[in-house]
């Protein structure tokens, strides 16, 4: 890539919530049962259902939210976002728009040798949609089925600002943040499984430009490896596209992983796109102070911070100390070790 671009990426993370039953009904989570056999008239949008907020996935929001250093409004609400698809019932998600669960917060990360601070704009709860089941590849299929048992589970959406600016960046983030909802036990953090989801959106802008480029979102991507190689794709696409004139159109592209690069999906929609208005089944949600203090009581001790301890009690090194940190019950067992060993 020339070296005359700046990358500009910022990240979109959807974690599914390990609460037993959905965001607005009672019906199970549990993943792999078959389909079509945990739903019910509100998770499928029947006319008439009443949604009932879980409070559950709420606590677990702003666990989060505390855990990465934001800000919990104490006015919230719920909004209506409009889109047609056909794994979504209602034919709009309920979601959070304008008045999020919480805002401003950061996430330290070490990547090429370097701390960056990225900071994140938001921490919104929403629903799940479905899941469509092709028959083949997605381009060749003859039917798709749709299975509804993931309609309606808890999604916690954090997004970051665009303040990444490499693709080892992006990844070392998106494993800080994986591991702190695996640690907080509010998301398993299964990629594999769609638990943990990740859109990306990248831009390149002349270097000392104030402006952003226009910006493309990157789609199904599974794993850390695969972020990474979707978005270092898209910065040599991209910078061939202005190299030779071309005008970025902004757009959804999916990577294809066994082809190894971006195809366009459809043209990017906007805010207004989507028709947000509040929710008028449920009412605003008022997050007393008392119990964001109650949550906080709860948080354990951070990888970060356990990192550092480990670093200085124990003399390891960043390194050795990372690993013993990237899994909560890995560095339980190693403190019990050290403790059985009668080290302090």
């Amino acid at each position: 890539m020339s070296g005359e671009y700046e990358v500009v990426i910022g990240l979109e993370v959807h974690a599914q919530l390990l609460t037993r039953t959905k965001m607005f009904c009672g019906c199970s989570t549990a993943f792999g049962a078959p389909p079509n056999t945990q739903t019910c008239p509100v998770c499928q949008g029947m006319p008439g259902s009443l949604p009932v907020i879980n409070r559950r996935a709420v606590e677990f929001g702003i666990k989060t939210a505390l855990a990465i250093g934001c800000s919990v409004n104490a006015d919230n609400r719920f909004a209506r976002k409009h889109y047609y698809y056909p794994d979504m019932p209602k034919n709009y998600q309920i979601s959070q728009y304008e008045e999020p669960l919480a805002v401003h917060g950061h996430l330290d990360v070490e990547a090429a040798g370097a701390a960056r601070r990225i900071g994140i704009e938001r921490l919104h709860l929403e629903e799940d949609v479905g899941k469509l089941v092709h028959e083949g590849s997605l381009e060749t299929a003859q039917s798709s089925q749709v299975d509804f048992n993931r309609a309606g589970v808890p999604l916690m959406e954090i997004v970051s600002k665009p303040d990444m600016r490499a693709p080892e960046e992006a990844a070392a983030y998106l494993r800080a943040l994986r591991a702190i909802v695996v640690y907080l036990g509010v998301c398993d953090g299964n990629m594999e499984e769609g638990s943990l989801r990740c859109d990306a959106n990248i831009s390149l802008r002349k270097r000392g430009a104030a402006e952003y480029g226009t910006k493309v979102e990157i789609k199904n991507m599974n794993s850390f490896r695969n972020v990474q190689h979707a978005l270092e794709y898209e910065i040599k696409r991209q910078a061939r596209a202005l190299d030779t004139g071309e005008r970025i159109v902004q757009e959804t592209r999916l990577w294809d992983p066994d082809k190894a690069h971006t195809v366009s999906m459809r043209s990017k929609e906007f805010a207004h796109d989507y028709r947000y208005f509040p929710e008028p089944d449920l009412p605003p949600l008022d997050v007393e102070a008392r119990w964001v203090e109650a949550v906080r009581a709860t948080l354990p001790e951070l990888p970060a911070a356990r990192r550092a301890r480990f670093m200085e009690a124990h003399a390891l090194s960043a390194y050795d100390a990372g690993l013993l940190t990237g899994s909560r019950a890995l560095a339980d067992y190693f403190e019990a070790a050290v403790a059985g060993c009668g080290k302090p």
